[in-house]
């Protein structure tokens, strides 16, 4: 039994040690989602995912979650989808409610380089600011954020003037992403820059 415990004491230490390595910058990473709220008395947590698609974070190993300290990686015991829009997360550090408790409202990373490349008129939100926005052979502006409240996403583009517009991110709007010269290419209903 002692030898057991010893065995323990020492993979939790070997763990604690590659977290500490595994420690990453928010800019080298993207953000997947935040915990919203406990789902049992055992510790698992329920994370609403910032993907069409979260079946593809279904088979995760580790995440890195945002703490007071930075970003922290957590192993992940069990991970599957709740009422398809949610995951319910199983960390191995977390045991309980109280421990799970500390997480609600944290949110989740991951490496950029786990990204799979987009192309056409498809694009992450992070790739595209700095881009600038153009309509015809004018430039509007340089993307400077991406604004997500309510219904509609919106590039916010500052113009040489330093006026801010704030363009509503659509397909029917949009005619080309030209990653190699950071533009965007896009054809806007008339009067809407002079909103």
């Amino acid at each position: 039994m002692m030898l057991l415990l010893k065995q323990r004491h020492l993979q939790n230490k070997q763990k604690n040690n590659l977290l500490l390595k595994l420690a990453m910058k928010k800019a080298e990473c993207f953000y997947v989602g935040t915990v919203v709220k406990r789902y049992s008395f055992k510790g698992e947590l329920l994370v609403k995912i910032d993907s069409d698609d979260p079946e593809i974070y279904l088979n995760l190993e580790s995440i890195f979650v945002e703490l007071p300290s930075g970003l922290v990686p957590f192993f992940i015991h069990k991970c599957k989808l709740h009422k398809s829009s949610l995951l319910r997360i199983d960390f191995e550090q977390i045991n309980n409610e109280e421990e799970a408790e500390s997480l609600i409202k944290k949110n989740l990373y991951l490496p950029l380089n786990l990204l799979t490349p987009l192309e056409g008129k498809k694009f992450y939100y992070h790739e595209i600011i700095g881009f600038n926005l153009n309509e015809k052979n004018k430039k509007i502006g340089v993307i400077s954020n991406i604004i997500e409240h309510g219904v509609q996403a919106l590039f916010e583009v500052i113009d040489d003037e330093e006026k801010s517009h704030l363009i509503p991110i659509h397909d029917d709007l949009i005619i080309k992403v030209d990653r190699d010269n950071k533009t965007i290419l896009v054809q806007l209903p008339e009067g809407l820059l002079n909103l």
